[in-house]
């Protein structure tokens, strides 16, 4: 059984456009970044030929993803980080993932309400995008962003995923670095070990340095990482946001970090981040073909799980093979 795509939704923006919104968002101009980061969120008709205009602009930003979890002060780092970069003259776009809404499916906008150091200023734009129920922290929709805020010209894209605090692994496929960020007094050195945010992390951050207990997570998170010899290279960095102490230096390392991955050239970056869209569409028809095939075909593979006969991987296998 052969699965249609839902159709995309359409869009009031004609392809003899197009090449003058990218030449109005390469000058700068916050109303043509913002319609193109509409078009590609909401992935309408016009955003295949926008993709492929933006193509000879793309590769120039690097990508910071800030996870962790939740009480970690995410939010007011990224802030205290877009507040320096501005400092020195660099431009920041950010990409904010907000919990969605139950009743309308959008961002709750809580990360952008306190990102104060985006107000009034064209050398940062900030865009809150939902969840939409993706466990791993982000929406493939955070990924086509990067793209727009890429090609407008931003330094840096700063990436701030949802903060369930178990699930944030979409951003190592994602990031061009990972910043992971915990805090004093939250157990945030063995919830991040569970999680595997040790595994992920480029940098390891502890915030509100000012507590106390900050030197004791900081040392019991370079124990952590001593005990994986493969991670033993992490930098582990203490920060107080609120007050910007720590913040310079982390800004330093972001950026060494991404002088290390330099090597592999932007093309491999972005193929990266394409094959993390790949998966996670692959994933939705799968998804979708389960929850919407009650027949017998689907009834039977139930069956053969449910006695053991077929594990679920060989069933999903089984699916993907009869959808082909």
């Amino acid at each position: 059984m052969t699965q249609t795509a839902p159709p995309m939704p359409r869009s009031t923006l004609k392809l003899e456009a197009i090449p003058d919104l990218v030449a109005r968002l390469r000058a700068g101009e916050r109303r043509a970044i913002a319609a193109a980061v509409t078009e590609l969120e909401k992935l309408s008709t016009s955003a295949p030929p926008l993709l492929e205009a933006l193509q000879p602009h793309l590769g120039n930003a690097l990508v910071v993803g800030f996870t962790g979890p939740p009480g970690a002060g995410k939010s007011t780092l990224v802030n205290a980080v877009i507040a320096h970069v501005r400092s020195q003259g660099g431009t920041v776009g950010v990409i904010a993932v907000d919990p969605s809404s139950p009743v309308s499916g959008g961002a709750i906008l809580g990360d952008r309400i306190r990102m104060t150091a985006a107000l009034d200023d064209d050398g940062v734009f900030v865009r809150s995008l939902a969840s939409r129920g993706y466990l791993g922290g982000l929406s493939p929709a955070a990924v086509r962003v990067i793209d727009a805020l890429d090609a407008a010209g931003f330094d840096l894209v700063l990436l701030e995923t949802v903060g369930t605090g178990q699930n944030e692994m979409d951003v190592a496929e994602v990031a061009d670095v990972r910043v992971v960020i915990s805090a004093p007094g939250l157990g945030d050195d063995i919830q991040a070990m569970k999680s595997g945010l040790l595994e992920i992390a480029d940098i390891m951050v502890v915030n509100k340095g000012d507590r106390e207990g900050a030197e004791l997570t900081l040392q019991q998170l370079l124990g952590a990482l001593s005990i994986r010899s493969l991670r033993s290279a992490v930098p582990v960095l203490k920060t107080t946001a609120t007050t910007g102490d720590g913040v310079p230096a982390l800004v330093e390392k972001v950026r060494e970090v991404g002088l290390q991955g330099a090597d592999a050239g932007p093309m491999a970056r972005r193929r990266r981040r394409a094959r993390y869209l790949i998966a996670r569409a692959a994933a939705d028809v799968v998804a979708r073909r389960v929850k919407e095939d009650s027949g017998r075909e689907m009834d039977g593979l139930a069956d053969e799980v449910l006695s053991g006969r077929t594990s679920p991987d060989a069933a999903a296998r089984k699916l993907l093979a009869r959808s082909g």
